[in-house]
């Protein structure tokens, strides 16, 4: 969600964990496929091109390189972002790393921010996939967002620079980045859905509409992290801040 729901997601070597651990995906143009060896144990396979027929179809060897050197740019990206941070991070420097030319590097992202904005769809991925983890637990809505909030915290906490450049970049702010619009409106829907089971069940008030509630809690968490990233000086802990945010947000939603 806003900016910071990228809270949750820590890219490392091509790999997104957001509070459960989530293995990245490649470029949504070229989905992986998978096989099966002798053992019967899934075994990865190169990126699928799919047809308009419906027939898959390997890429050449041309197609693999660039997914490849995509994958190398954004990861090296990375790395000197935590290293360097954001602001002290050219594209010069990634490109003499990889080994190539400017141009090269802009054909794939037309700037560092764009490396950053694929991190943040990367991450709006991850934290889809951990609130529908959460719509199909049994267990309250109190629980449900605390255990889902404290996790992102937890992730987020773990690799502070990656999301101080994410925040200062504005890489998940749909505002800044209008592609991120969508991403985020799914994330949002989700956790609707999760409140509305809590009207259902009693546990949520029904005093103000879901979608209010829902920008509620957004807005704090959101707030929370973007503060929590750019403040250096300040307390650390991200934890008992979003624990502070939360059980907030909880007392005033009871019935």
């Amino acid at each position: 969600m806003r900016g910071a729901y990228a809270d949750a997601c820590v890219i490392n070597s091509g790999e997104c964990r957001i509070m459960a651990r989530v293995q990245t995906a490649r470029d949504e143009a070229s989905p992986a496929g998978t096989v099966r060896n002798r053992g019967g144990l899934p075994k990865r396979r190169g990126p699928v091109l799919i047809k308009e027929s419906g027939t898959h179809e390997m890429p050449g060897l041309r197609e693999r390189k660039k997914i490849r050197l995509r994958q190398q740019i954004i990861d090296t990206s990375i790395r000197l972002f935590r290293k360097r941070g954001y602001e002290n991070t050219r594209i010069d420097d990634i490109v003499q790393i990889l080994e190539i030319s400017q141009p090269t590097f802009f054909r794939y992202f037309p700037s560092k921010d764009a490396v950053l904005r694929e991190v943040g769809r990367r991450g709006f991925i991850c934290i889809k996939e951990h609130l529908e983890t959460e719509l199909s637990s049994k267990t309250s809505t109190a629980e449900r967002l605390r255990r889902m909030y404290q996790g992102m915290a937890r992730e987020v906490e773990s690799d502070r620079p990656l999301w101080r450049a994410v925040v200062l970049s504005g890489a998940m702010d749909p505002v800044r980045s209008p592609e991120m619009r969508r991403p985020e409106e799914i994330a949002v829907s989700l956790l609707r859905e999760i409140l509305v089971e809590g009207q259902k069940r009693g546990e949520i008030t029904r005093a103000f509409p879901v979608a209010h509630l829902a920008e509620f809690m957004e807005g704090l968490y959101t707030t929370i992290v973007r503060r929590w990233a750019v403040d250096l000086t300040g307390p650390h802990s991200l934890g008992e801040r979003v624990r502070s945010a939360v059980e907030f947000f909880l007392r005033g939603v009871q019935p």
